[in-house]
């Protein structure tokens, strides 16, 4: 079954919120070799004028992966995951997010285009805090490979 390409438009649920922990921030900052102290330090990042540690640029991933399942699970979908790449990512940021944030996204799919028999399937994941707060949009390219 090919991509099917009314997945344009659709919205996924929101995710259960996801509470921010401390030692996460740290554990992907040590992942993705984040060196600045305010990831790792709460003195250094309350120094810098946040009320914990930082998470990276790319720690929406973490939260966006929750939509992302959501995606690949959709039965009428036809995503092959055995066929599927992560081909681009992209975060447009109100915010940083720091330890502490207790964040919701959702994920809309907002484009498919076929080049070569393959699927670009972009989606964008509005993440917000419990506020209901915009904080960062995660915006995925998923290539899906052409199937026999």
């Amino acid at each position: 079954m090919p991509v099917n390409p009314e997945l344009v438009g659709r919205e996924f649920p929101p995710t259960p919120p996801y509470l921010v922990g401390r030692e996460k921030v740290r554990e992907f900052a040590r992942a993705v070799f984040a060196d600045a102290p305010q990831h790792t330090d709460v003195e250094a990042a309350r120094a810098a004028g946040f009320a914990d540690v930082v998470a990276p640029p790319t720690f929406p991933m973490v939260i966006q992966d929750l939509t992302l399942q959501q995606l690949l699970g959709a039965e009428d979908s036809g995503i092959v995951l055995a066929r599927t790449i992560h081909a681009e990512q992209r975060f447009a940021y109100t915010r940083p997010i720091v330890a502490g944030d207790e964040l919701t996204a959702q994920l809309r799919v907002t484009g498919i285009r076929m080049m070569a028999g393959n699927a670009l399937i972009t989606s964008e994941a509005e993440i917000t805090d419990a506020a209901g707060a915009h904080v960062v949009t995660a915006t995925s390219v998923l290539l899906v490979g052409e199937g026999e």
